[in-house]
Parts: structure tokens; C-alpha cells; sequence
């Protein structure tokens, strides 16, 4: 069993690190999407400074009021939460923060299409990283072309 840095066990599935403030969120919210039917993920990457503060991935739960009442919001949370746990390892980069944006479908979903959309979520999101610098570097190959002719 692997240890943290305090030399205690480390549970398997143990959750990334939080986002606690409302900045982080904020911050969060003007970054890539990616969409699942129980939730939208919303990724971005820290600031320099940031990263060298903090390691590992850091994922905020929004559930609105939209969702329904206390209850009903705290079961999604909690849902959420679980599912995080049970998708672990998540195929998260180290320097990016995440949030979670609950949809009322994640009440009813059975947990392992919970735990699917979870991991498919993240996944497109590297994937969407990985999209990007493709296709920047084949735009500039482009260009380079264009200023050789």
C-alpha cells in the first residue's frame, strides 16, 4: 500500500485534492468543458505559481439549486464524491483543477454509469489537450510553409 508524505496509508481511491475557494471556481469556470449526461467537467490549468505551491489535480462539486432541494443536493454530492473515489485512477494531468457541475439526471443514474461518465469525462478532457497541440503544431507547420513560398 503506498504511503502519503505524513509516512500514514494511503486508501485506494482516495479523491484529488479540493478547490475551496470561490476564486479557484471562478477561475475554473473560464476554461475548457467537456459534457456528460449526469454532469459538465470544467478544466483549466494553474498558474505558474500555483503549481509550484500545489501538486496533483484539484476537483471542485458545484450542485445548484437547480438540482432540487438540500437533500437531493447533498445525495448528488455525495454520489459525486463516490464516484470520484471509484474512478480512481482518473486520467487527471498534475496541473490542472477541475470542477464538477452536477446535472439533476446524476439523482437517478444507476452509480456505475456514474462512474463511466466520470472517467469518459476526463478522459476527453486530456484527450482535448492533446487535440489542441496537434492541431497547433499543424497550423504552424502551415504557416511556416506559407512564408517559405
Amino acid at each position: 500500500m503506498p504511503l502519503r508524505e505524513d509516512a500514514k496509508p494511503q486508501p485506494a481511491g482516495e479523491p484529488p485534492g479540493r478547490l475551496t475557494r470561490r476564486a479557484e471556481f471562478q477561475r475554473v469556470a473560464r476554461g475548457r468543458r467537456s459534457t456528460a449526461p449526469t454532469f459538465t467537467l470544467q478544466s483549466r490549468r494553474r498558474e505558474e505559481a500555483e503549481q509550484e505551491a500545489i501538486r496533483g489535480p484539484r476537483v471542485g462539486l458545484t450542485v445548484s439549486k437547480s438540482v432540487g432541494g438540500a437533500v437531493e443536493r447533498n445525495r448528488v454530492r455525495r454520489r459525486l464524491k463516490a464516484a470520484l473515489r471509484a474512478a480512481a485512477p482518473l486520467e487527471a494531468e498534475s496541473d490542472p483543477d477541475y470542477v464538477l457541475v452536477a446535472r439533476r439526471a446524476a439523482l437517478g443514474s444507476r452509480f456505475a454509469a456514474l462512474v463511466d461518465d466520470v472517467r469518459n469525462a476526463f478522459r476527453a478532457a486530456r484527450r482535448g489537450k492533446a487535440e489542441r497541440r496537434e492541431r497547433a503544431s499543424a497550423s504552424s507547420a502551415v504557416k511556416d510553409q506559407d512564408r517559405r513560398a
